[in-house]
C-alpha cells in the first residue's frame, strides 16, 4: 500500500501550516539555504559579512518561497486531482488565487530588494534564474512531458551554490561549480527515491515520472548510477576547497559509505516502500551533511588539518592547483 506524504514526513502531522505559509513549501527551504552556505564555503571570500550574509540567506528564502507559490499556483488543478494533494491550500479554497499571486510578487520583489542591495547583482540574477528554472522549466515544460524532468529540472536546486557564490566574491569560481553539479547529480537519486513512495499518485494523473514509466526496477537501477556518481564527484572537494579538503574528506567517508549502501539495498528490493522512504530521508541528510563539512573545513583548524595532511602526503591540496592535480591523475589513467 502506498505510503502518504505525513508517513513520508512525520512533521506534516504535527505541524499544520496556516494557507499562506503552506504554499510557500517552507520544509524545502533549509536545504536550499544549505547549499548557499556550501557554495559560500567553496569561495575565497569566505566567511562573509554577517550584514550580506543575511541579505544573501533571506534573500535566497524569499526567493524560494516565491518559486514554491508560483508552483502551487500552476498545479492547483493537478493537485485537486491528487488524493494526497488535494488538502492543500489553493485546491481546498482555503486561500485565493488573488491573494496567493500576491503573495509570491511581494516575495519575488522582496528577495530582489535585499539581494540586490544588500549582496549584488550577480547572486539578485542567479536567485532570479532558479525561481524561473523551477517554476517554468521544471513545473511548466518538463515534469508532465518527460520521465528525465528532474534530471534536467534540477538545475532550479543546484543554484544557490552558485548564489552563495557570487555573493562571497562576485563571480564564479571553480569550486562552486563543482557543488552545482554535486547537487545536479544528488538530486535524481533524492527524487527518484519519492517518486517510488508516490508512483501510484503520479500514475492516476498522468504525470511520466520514471517508477510509473520504466518501474521500480529500472529507477533503482538509475537511483544506484546516479548515488554512484555523486559519491565519486564528492571527493573531488578534497582539492576544490580554497583551504584544503582533507578533513572534509576523511568525514565524508561514512556518509558516502552509507549512501550507497542504502542505494545498493534498494536495488535488491526495489518495491520495497520502506527502504525507499529510508533512503529519501538519508539523502537529505546526506547533502546537509556535506555541505556542513565543507563549512568545517573552512575553519581555520580545519584548513590547518588540510594543509598539513597534504604536505605529508606531498600533495597540493587547494584552488586551481587542485583541480590541477586531479586533472593529471586522470589523464594520466587515460
Amino acid at each position: 500500500m502506498p505510503l502518504t506524504r505525513e508517513e513520508i514526513v512525520p512533521s506534516r502531522k504535527r505541524l499544520k501550516l496556516p494557507p499562506w505559509l503552506e504554499i510557500a513549501k517552507p520544509r524545502l527551504i533549509p536545504l536550499l539555504l544549505a547549499t548557499t552556505l556550501g557554495g559560500m564555503a567553496m569561495s575565497e571570500g569566505w566567511p562573509l559579512p554577517p550584514l550580506r550574509l543575511a541579505c544573501t540567506l533571506g534573500g535566497g528564502a524569499l526567493a524560494a518561497a516565491a518559486a514554491g507559490v508560483l508552483n502551487c499556483l500552476w498545479e492547483q488543478e493537478l493537485d485537486g486531482r491528487m488524493q494526497r494533494t488535494s488538502g492543500r491550500a489553493l485546491p481546498s479554497g482555503r486561500l485565493s488565487i488573488t491573494t496567493a499571486f500576491a503573495i509570491a510578487v511581494t516575495l519575488t520583489l522582496t528577495a530582489a530588494t535585499l539581494l540586490v542591495g544588500g549582496v549584488n547583482c550577480l547572486a539578485a540574477s542567479l536567485s532570479l534564474l532558479g525561481l524561473c528554472s523551477y517554476v517554468l522549466l521544471y513545473t511548466v515544460l518538463l515534469k508532465p512531458r518527460t520521465t528525465q524532468n528532474i534530471v534536467i529540472g534540477g538545475v532550479a536546486g543546484a543554484i544557490p551554490p552558485l548564489v552563495g557564490a557570487a555573493a562571497a566574491t562576485g563571480h564564479l569560481g571553480l569550486g562552486s561549480w563543482w557543488l552545482f553539479a554535486l547537487v545536479m547529480l544528488w538530486t535524481p537519486a533524492h527524487f527518484w527515491a519519492l517518486a517510488l513512495l508516490l508512483k501510484e499518485d503520479y500514475r492516476a494523473v498522468g504525470i511520466p515520472m520514471l517508477p510509473v514509466v520504466k518501474g521500480s526496477g529500472a529507477t533503482a537501477e538509475a537511483i544506484r548510477w546516479y548515488a554512484l556518481a555523486t559519491v565519486v564527484l564528492s571527493l573531488v572537494g578534497v582539492w576544490a576547497l580554497p583551504g584544503g579538503g582533507l578533513l572534509y574528506g576523511l568525514l565524508l567517508l561514512p556518509f558516502n559509505a552509507r549512501l550507497l549502501q542504502m542505494t545498493w539495498n534498494l536495488h535488491k528490493d526495489p518495491d520495497d516502500l520502506q527502504r525507499a522512504k529510508g533512503l529519501f530521508r538519508w539523502s537529505i541528510f546526506y547533502l546537509f551533511g556535506v555541505c556542513l563539512l565543507l563549512l568545517m573545513a573552512r575553519m581555520p583548524a580545519g584548513e590547518q588539518f588540510s594543509q598539513q595532511g597534504f604536505a605529508l602526503l606531498g600533495w597540493s591540496g587547494s584552488g586551481n592547483a587542485g583541480f590541477t592535480l586531479v586533472a593529471s591523475l586522470v589523464s594520466g589513467a587515460f
